[in-house]
């Protein structure tokens, strides 16, 4: 396995595992970021690790803009998945989130804020 890569088992597919983030996951925010957490415990154990990234049709109306943003987030998080582990920890399910209209003009500003996050969340 890659160690920079984003292979299925860490992607968030299952809207089990989705609902039950929305409904007991911590929120935490950085600039135009924002994550949903949820760590395991013993009422509901995880596997490993799973991230999903989500951007809002209501700020990108088109498809290309929401694919481009998207792939920036997995971007970030595959390049810098060592540190993302190291701060949340090996098991738990996450959705990122871009939360603003204006797109990035470059990928070192998407990594930037991930960066950030994951700082602050181990901080």
């Amino acid at each position: 396995m890659k160690v920079n890569g984003y292979p299925s088992q860490e992607k968030l597919k299952r809207k089990s595992e989705i609902d039950l983030l929305f409904k007991k996951g911590k929120w935490l925010s950085v600039d135009q970021l924002r994550i949903i957490y949820l760590n395991s415990s013993e009422k509901q154990p995880l596997e490993s690790h799973k991230i999903g990234v989500s951007v809002s049709k209501k700020f990108f109306k088109k498809a290309v803009d929401r694919n481009r943003l998207k792939r920036l987030l997995r971007e970030a998080y595959r390049i810098n998945k060592d540190l993302y582990l190291e701060s949340f920890g090996g098991k738990h399910i996450a959705m990122l989130f871009w939360v603003s209209k204006e797109l990035p003009g470059h990928y070192s500003i998407v990594e930037k804020q991930f960066l950030n996050l994951c700082l602050k969340k181990k901080g």
